[in-house]
């Protein structure tokens, strides 16, 4: 169905009020865009405007700018079935989207599965609701200051690997289709953060999958027994699997499918286009604050592993783990973490020192065969289109809110920038690049390169020699929030990218009044580049090395930054 709004009457400011007169092929009022799913799919199909939030007289328009109405805030009255390879399932329409929360994609990894590669679900009789968010993984809370800024809710359970849909329409067919990765360190987050609310994204005509994996000692703990290990990867994997065989029953094109993540998230997505596994389940990719070179060494994933049983007084083995109740395993993993954290000896955590990350992938040889940046500079993945990127001060989330921005000292700045691989006359070059930052603020800036911007434009690199086709983009747009100390850091750019800037828990990152006309243009960017492939700038090339910079204005960039880029050179490869 074609359509294209010729006018809006009696549409007052609050969300579906008034009719809606839709003209070209779709000659019915649609007097309720909250239930009616005909017009998001007409309006979506077609490029019109109603649903877009960009024509005066549309009542999603008539929001509030920054505070759109999402998905999951309403109430929803009109339900609609979907089979699925397992069985038949019941979601809801809310808004422009139709919603299905919680759909198990593998079986319940406890009991006998603990420590197992996912297994298929098994098959259920009848209709399942699908209609609030299906449980989430085992995992510790944020630590303290991190837990006021990014939201963790938890849903208790052991069907924890599920996953969620909004869909424009589930009787539609060929849409393009994302599939979110969360991120948290491998140790936190779920598919059901506020901000991840796929009601813009369907909105926009995309199908937008949301997953939970396994996370921490279930997803990540190295036994090195000849078992499975990487779990949480190969869960990443079953949910893909699984939208290859179900998701043009919501009206998705499983030749279509981008996955995308951000911080662990975005991390996964570039193992996963190195991984064998995963070849085929995905013909584009994003990957927000990722790395290529995050994967710990069988050795130091083994010396995490013995940490752990030797706290909780059990043989480092699935059996023996498999037995601790859990919430004593949780404890000990937040532990052991805090540990890694405070007391950073190279001699006995090797890689973990910079990363500080426990629980992380392990290059085991089987499925992950390698750091991810080497499979991709070896020509993995070259028919995958990528968009990558960073924000400007992604490591000020780590050390602003703590405090420790104003206890960092020259001599502080220049041991850890040492740890970093900076020597003394490259420190001088972020001197000189911000004349009038602090200790803390410049350390906030090699941390952010070695972490996040320089592993990420290493992967371009590779691509651009490998023949592979890569967008790159930096979010610049600095955050008032701690007197503006935190810039634009780590995770900022999330709810610019799904539109969801008036989500809850979105505020204490981005402060009450973020610009929704840059979320406008970057969620634009993201849905043209799941639809199309191209984000609206050219590829990256070694010779002018081009980047998308988000800000207000925005802009694209020849080689940002390239003075502390060349810093690098020689290191991070």
């Amino acid at each position: 169905m074609r359509c294209s709004v010729v006018r809006a009457r009696g549409a007052g400011s609050g969300y579906g009020s008034g009719p809606l007169a839709l003209s070209i092929g779709c000659r019915q009022e649609h007097t309720n865009l909250a239930t009616d799913s005909r017009v998001a799919w007409c309006c979506a199909r077609s490029g019109c405007l109603v649903c877009h939030g960009r024509r005066p007289g549309c009542p999603w328009f008539a929001a509030p700018r920054g505070r759109r109405p999402l998905g999951a805030v309403h109430d929803a009255t009109v339900q609609t079935e979907v089979r699925t390879t397992a069985g038949r399932v019941r979601g809801v329409v809310r808004g422009p989207a139709t919603v299905f929360l919680g759909i198990p994609y593998a079986a319940p990894p406890f009991g006998d599965r603990r420590f197992a590669a996912p297994e298929p679900v098994e098959p259920w009789e009848g209709l399942r609701d699908c209609v609030e968010f299906g449980p989430t993984a085992l995992k510790p809370p944020y630590p303290a200051p991190i837990a006021a800024l990014l939201p963790e809710p938890v849903v208790p359970g052991e069907e924890v690997l599920n996953l969620n849909v909004w869909t424009p329409d589930p009787g539609a067919a060929g849409l393009p289709v994302l599939v979110w990765v969360h991120g948290g360190a491998f140790a936190n987050g779920s598919g059901a953060v506020p901000q991840y609310d796929g009601t813009a994204f369907a909105r926009d005509g995309v199908v937008t999958v949301t997953i939970n994996y396994r996370l921490g000692v279930d997803g990540f703990l190295y036994f090195g027994d000849g078992g499975p290990e990487n779990r949480g990867l190969l869960d990443q994997v079953a949910a893909l699997e699984w939208v290859r065989d179900n998701i043009a029953a919501f009206g998705g094109d499983p030749a279509q499918v981008t996955v995308a993540g951000e911080s662990a998230g975005g991390m996964s997505v570039l193992s996963l286009m190195s991984m064998p596994r995963a070849a085929g389940l995905f013909s584009r990719a994003v990957a927000q604050s990722g790395s290529g070179h995050i994967a710990l060494t069988p050795g130091t994933a083994t010396a995490v592993a013995d940490a752990l049983a030797e706290q909780l007084g059990v043989p480092r083995t699935r059996a023996g783990l498999a037995g601790v109740p859990t919430a004593e395993l949780v404890a000990a993993q937040a532990a052991l973490a805090r540990q890694i954290q405070s007391q950073p000896d190279p001699a006995r955590w090797a890689e973990l020192t910079l990363n500080t990350m426990a629980f992380e992938p392990t290059v085991d040889g089987d499925v992950l065969p390698g750091l991810p940046v080497h499979g991709l500079q070896q020509g993995a993945a070259t028919d995958v289109d990528l968009l990558i990127g960073t924000n400007t001060d992604e490591m000020a989330l780590f050390i602003v809110p703590p405090g420790l921005v104003d206890l960092v000292d020259e001599g502080l700045l220049g041991m850890l920038s040492g740890g970093y691989g900076v020597a003394p006359e490259a420190l001088q070059v972020y001197r000189d690049a911000q004349p009038s930052a602090s200790p803390g603020q410049l350390l906030i800036a090699v941390g952010t390169d070695w972490m996040f911007r320089i592993p990420s434009l290493r992967v371009a690199e590779a691509r651009a020699q490998a023949a592979g086709r890569t967008h790159v983009y930096e979010f610049a747009w600095p955050s008032p929030q701690f007197g503006g100390q935190i810039g634009a850091c780590h995770a900022l750019e999330i709810g610019f990218a799904f539109d969801t800037l008036g989500a809850e828990g979105g505020a204490p990152l981005a402060g009450d009044a973020p610009p929704q006309q840059l979320a406008d243009v970057v969620h634009r960017a993201w849905v043209d580049f799941v639809t199309t492939g191209d984000p609206g700038w050219p590829v990256y090339d070694l010779d002018t090395r081009p980047v998308q910079v988000f800000g207000t204005p925005s802009a694209v960039v020849p080689d940002p930054h390239g003075d502390t880029r060349r810093v690098w050179e020689g290191l991070r490869s």
